[in-house]
């Protein structure tokens, strides 16, 4: 076989993830935070890009700050109006201090002395601090203070002990496991009740010997029926301690009084605050549709660069400024782009949605992303990056546009439900139920088709799970 070279000229279409495109992609599915932030950084790292929307305030701001030479160089006129000559500006006057901004000393008093505005704030204890500052008033010597150092440690979040045990403590503080064992209990007799705990059962009991319901049928239970107790399996317990069902009634009231997570209240948890990207709100009869634009940059090249490119430049300069105004024109189309695709997808959904608007959550029509895709004509990938973590204001409340997403059920009278609807019915009928006589699944379904929901016991029992609702069996109370 004769070995030989060719040269073939191929035509094919091929997609290039170009960079300018991979960033239009990328700006689609940022939070409305994330943009902010990715925005400010452009234009500190790009000094072409400048926002529109302080031009007027600074121009105002500007006007009493203005010195001779300021206002000779603003007397060039340009294409875009008038501009500064950034390079005609004497700023030694600002270097060395005397510029004409004296009136503005008494706002920054020279008290070195004064606190941090970070010191003037406050935080809260967290479960270790809490834990430490204790240990320091009970513990009796070195050994134990570093012994209950390392078991403070190594509590997580909800006040339990889970993945280190009592060797492993003893090896990293270089003690004995005795004396692991002893520190140990020293840390579980401190605040909050039940802390340091290497379960729920050991959680619970020590709770319970902390109020003297030790050697109590209370302790008995948490001892050797918990799992009983859980499941409402009364039987067992009164026939394993020969009691009476009001004397397990009364035990199990105080064991729901326990806190199954000591470190719960000590949890730090910042809030956050959702601000929408879109607001529907109803005007004459009709939604309309609002970007939320407020604290954005309104992002527009500095003209300054501009006519610094038409008055001519050395090579290097000329090429710095072409990239970073092609980086800055990419940018703001990006950014058009994605909010004209973000609006788009809004206005769909509005018109698919208009009786939930209307009415609540109980009139959501059934929606998948293929539908706005083909409304706006675009692939259903762009739909869901744009429908990530973006949220829009209803009347009915806020919501993530995602949320309008979701699959259907038949309807006995034709009309499809949103299956969001449904698990809304399902919740809201186990939250009347009777406590003392739940609603089983099949109660729940029967429910459904006096709605004219046709539903199976089995996907009853799906949403139900979603919902983190237990079976009727556990949500029974006997009291």
């Amino acid at each position: 076989m004769a070995i030989e070279m060719r040269l073939d000229l191929k035509l094919a279409q091929k997609l290039v993830m170009t960079p300018q495109l991979q960033q239009a992609i990328k700006l689609l599915q940022l939070s409305r935070l994330e943009m902010s932030q990715i925005v400010y950084q452009e234009m500190m790292e790009n000094p072409v890009l400048e926002d529109a929307s302080l031009e007027t305030d600074q121009d105002d701001s500007d006007a009493g700050l203005k010195s001779d030479d300021q206002a000779e160089a603003e007397r060039t006129e340009g294409e875009d109006g008038p501009t500064v000559d950034l390079f005609d500006l004497k700023w030694d006057n600002y270097i060395d201090g005397n510029g004409d901004y004296s009136d503005d000393a008494r706002y920054f008093p020279e008290d070195d002395e004064k606190p941090s505005y970070e010191q003037t704030l406050s935080s809260a204890v967290g479960l270790s601090e809490h834990l430490e500052w204790q240990l320091m008033l009970v513990a009796g010597t070195d050994l134990e203070k570093k012994l209950g150092q390392v078991i403070i440690g190594n509590i997580d979040d909800d006040g339990y002990l889970r993945d280190t045990t009592v060797e492993e403590i003893a090896e990293m503080a270089g003690a004995s496991v005795k004396q692991a064992e002893a520190a140990l209990k020293i840390v579980q007799d401190l605040d909050p009740p039940g802390v340091a705990a290497r379960d729920l059962r050991e959680c619970l009991l020590i709770q319970a010997r902390q109020l003297g319901l030790g050697g109590t049928i209370v302790e008995e239970i948490i001892a050797d029926h918990l799992d009983d107790l859980e499941k409402k399996k009364y039987s067992g317990i009164i026939k394993a301690l020969k009691v009476s069902i009001k004397d397990v009634q009364l035990a199990a009231k105080a064991i729901e009084a326990l806190e199954p997570k000591p470190g719960r209240p000590f949890t730090v948890s910042e809030v956050q605050y959702i601000v929408p990207d879109v607001f529907v709100v109803k005007k004459d009869g009709e939604y309309v549709i609002l970007l939320n634009d407020d604290g954005m940059p309104r992002l527009r090249i500095n003209p300054f660069y501009k006519n610094l490119m038409r008055r001519g430049s050395d090579e290097g300069t000329k090429d710095y400024i072409e990239s970073k105004l092609r980086s800055a024109q990419w940018l703001i189309k990006s950014i058009e782009q994605r909010n004209k695709t973000i609006y788009r997808t809004a206005e769909s959904i509005v018109l698919r949605q208009r009786e939930f608007l209307d009415k609540g959550i109980d009139y959501l029509k059934p929606m998948i992303l293929r539908d706005v895709a083909e409304d706006i004509g675009m692939h259903e990938s762009t739909v869901s990056r744009v429908t990530t973590n973006k949220y829009v204001h209803t009347p009915q409340g806020i919501y993530e546009l995602k949320y309008f997403f979701s699959g259907s059920i038949a309807s006995t009278q034709g009309d499809d439900l949103s299956s969001i609807t449904v698990r809304n019915f399902i919740q809201k009928a186990i939250s009347e139920e009777d406590p003392q006589n739940p609603l089983n699944d099949r109660h729940i379904v029967n429910i459904l088709k006096s709605r004219n929901i046709d539903i199976a016991r089995r996907t009853v029992a799906k949403y139900r799970g979603e919902l983190k609702i237990p079976p009727a069996s556990v949500r029974k109370k006997p009291y």
